[in-house]
């Protein structure tokens, strides 16, 4: 038992290190990536992230497409943004405390008098080849609270 009490002190003594470090990881400033394919969407519809994470979208269609915040629904901060994502391109936006933020594609999306997203119709949206409409191109980041 003499020979076990040293390393039973020892590993006591690291536990607390350890969970600071799992603790420390959501802090860590990580970014998560929103993608848009070659259709319009954005891949993964739904995120979840802590305060001090990053969004990071990309754009991988060929067409323009934008970021904009649903300012009705939004408590992750953000109020306002409204960045173009050409081909190619990134944007990102740091978190820095619990919400959510809703956002859309002004180009591939049409909102309603409440600020609902609406399926597309004759006065806006996308109209594929045979006449049928999308979805809107829309998502939602929830910042977790501690």
């Amino acid at each position: 038992m003499r020979k076990l009490l040293p390393i039973l002190l020892v590993s006591a003594a690291l536990i607390p290190i350890g969970v600071m470090s799992a603790n420390a990881a959501h802090g860590d400033g990580s970014i998560r990536t929103v993608k848009v394919p070659d259709e319009d969407r954005f891949l993964p519809f739904a995120v979840t992230i802590h305060p001090g994470d990053a969004v990071r979208w990309f754009n991988g269609d060929s067409d323009d497409h934008t970021v904009v915040s649903d300012d009705a629904f939004n408590s992750a901060g953000h109020r306002g943004a409204d960045h173009l994502l050409p081909p190619g391109n990134t944007f990102l936006l740091r978190f820095n405390h619990p919400g959510v933020f809703v956002y859309y594609c002004r180009l591939h999306a049409h909102l309603d008098e409440f600020n609902q997203p609406v399926a597309p119709g004759p006065d806006g949206g996308i109209q594929d080849q045979n006449g049928n409409y999308g979805t809107p191109m829309s998502g939602v980041i929830t910042v977790l609270g501690d």
